[in-house]
């Protein structure tokens, strides 16, 4: 007697699986690689924040929730696109300028204060979304309703974020306070993380 079939699970916007992980895994790089070929004279610094959210990447890469599920071109162009635009970056420093790369990665030392609140808030994030996609169930219409909306909020927030941080802020007169900007990191890596978890 064979077993009852696994209950079918939507995606978001009908793409293929893990095509919005990938594009947000995107986003995510690709404000590393402008940070890095930003030319010298005034470089932007990378904040805190994006490194918690760099890790979001890396399980991306790695994990798969559904093990037997076709894996489409669509997921596999995004994981292309992060991890061979990643490495012709850090290939192009190492050969021209190596010294940029440990300069620009390197956290800013007055910024480690922030590390216990932006790991809460990667915590709250991914470990809500887990939380409740177990009470609601993985199909549900409201888990999946709001997973989908999630997912459009991290994409416009990683683009408003990109947006600001390189065309906006450095030519601001009346910059927002370093408490400011810390906030705005923690309320960044919440739902990004959180899509994350829902899909975990």
């Amino acid at each position: 007697m064979s077993s009852p079939a696994a209950p079918l699970e939507f995606h978001p916007y009908g793409l293929p699986l893990g095509t919005v992980r990938g594009f947000l895994s995107v986003l995510i790089c690709s404000f590393f690689w402008i940070v890095l070929l930003y030319p010298p004279g005034n470089p932007p610094v990378a904040p805190l924040g994006h490194y918690f959210l760099l890790a979001l990447v890396f399980m991306a890469f790695a994990s798969n929730p559904l093990p037997d599920a076709k894996v489409a071109f669509l997921p596999w162009l995004m994981r292309f696109i992060f991890v061979g635009g990643t490495l012709l970056v850090v290939g192009y420093l190492l050969v021209t300028d190596p010294q940029r790369l440990t300069e620009r990665l390197t956290p800013r030392a007055e910024d480690i204060t922030q590390w216990p609140v932006l790991l809460g808030c990667l915590t709250a994030g991914f470990g809500g979304a887990l939380v409740v996609r177990y009470l609601l169930g993985r199909n549900s219409e409201v888990f999946l309703t709001a997973r989908a909306w999630i997912g459009i909020i991290a994409i416009l927030l990683l683009l408003f974020e990109t947006l600001f941080q390189f065309a906006i802020l450095p030519y601001m007169s009346d910059r927002p306070s370093a408490d400011t900007l810390k906030v705005w990191e923690g309320a960044l890596i919440v739902p990004v993380a959180a899509y994350f978890g829902s899909r975990a």
